[in-house]
């Protein structure tokens, strides 16, 4: 298997770094990370508002610091069943890019655990069978100890969610 480390295309996770510092969170006991760069704030779960027509994986909105933000569960992206919140549950507020316009979504997570740093050496491209999850999702794995860290492709999901509702993801 060839490591990210030597593909030649530019990678937006580790574009000049050897390791990044990472948010790991969890959905479905599988354990995830974030660049810690895009993370704008953890909260405790809060009143989310739903959005009628809105498609299911960005379906309602939140109040973050007295503006409308999006909120998305990508563990449907992901083809999970949703989940209801729980004690350990946390919003993760983050900027991606959408449509060449820096955003702030919310992310649901299971459990949020630490930042810690993950390095390029460790990581892995997605495997093109065995996967449940489509490929273009997961920017890559990221091997720690006996088990496997997922950083998600977020450009991914969202850019796709957005052509499938026809009207974008805004904030």
């Amino acid at each position: 298997m060839t490591s990210v480390l030597e593909t030649s295309r530019p990678d937006p996770i580790w574009p000049e770094a050897q390791q990044i510092e990472a948010l790991l969170f969890e959905l479905n006991r599988e354990t995830f990370a974030l660049n810690a760069k895009v993370v704008q704030e953890i909260l405790d779960v809060m009143p989310e508002t739903r959005v009628p027509g809105s498609p299911s994986f960005v379906n309602s909105v939140i109040n973050f610091r007295g503006k409308v933000i999006p909120l998305a569960d990508i563990r449907i992206a992901f083809g999970m069943e949703p989940r209801e919140s729980s004690i350990d549950s946390r919003f993760i507020v983050i900027e991606v890019d959408v449509s060449g316009e820096a955003t702030l979504v919310g992310v649901k997570a299971d459990k949020v655990h630490e930042v810690t740093a993950l390095s390029r050496t460790d990581s892995e491209p997605t495997p093109s069978v065995g996967m449940r999850w489509r490929q273009d999702y997961i920017h890559c794995l990221v091997k720690r100890g006996s088990e496997f860290i997922i950083i998600p492709n977020l450009q991914a999901i969202f850019a796709h969610e957005e052509r499938l509702s026809g009207n974008g993801i805004s904030d």
